[in-house]
């Protein structure tokens, strides 16, 4: 269970660095090779939407199915694993959001950015006639 946690982790800190990537002031050139590149890179990283989609269904049926320990008669040990284990299932919940949240923005800045070449690909044809 904690490699597919490790691999969500790796992804959103990919989709970070390349919102960071994207985002940051570059060449218009480079710009457009580099918003091209990454547009072929999001449709086969669309897996990500429906992985993280069945994490957090799993995380919420283990919260359902989650023994409560909130009586006496639970130990100190147990209801600190029963806390960390709802620590972890929140961390992984807003893990799964940002993998989700991260993918939209790069999927809107590639095709806002794309949108703004067209643009300014007709502005310079209205240009030169």
């Amino acid at each position: 269970m904690a490699l597919q946690w490790m691999i969500l982790t790796y992804v959103v800190a990919a989709e970070a660095a390349l919102a960071l990537l994207l985002t940051l002031p570059s060449p218009k050139l480079l710009k457009n090779r580099l918003v091209s590149l990454i547009s072929v890179i999001l449709q086969p990283a669309l897996f990500i939407v429906p992985f993280a989609g069945f994490q957090l269904l799993d995380i919420y049926w283990k919260n359902e199915h989650r023994l409560m320990c909130t009586s006496e008669i639970c130990t100190a040990a147990e209801r600190d694993r029963y806390e960390k284990s709802f620590y972890k299932s929140q961390r992984n919940v807003i893990l799964c959001v940002t993998a989700c949240l991260l993918y939209w923005c790069i999927q809107r800045i590639c095709k806002y950015n794309k949108e703004i070449q067209s643009l300014e690909e007709i502005e310079k044809r209205y240009k030169d006639e």
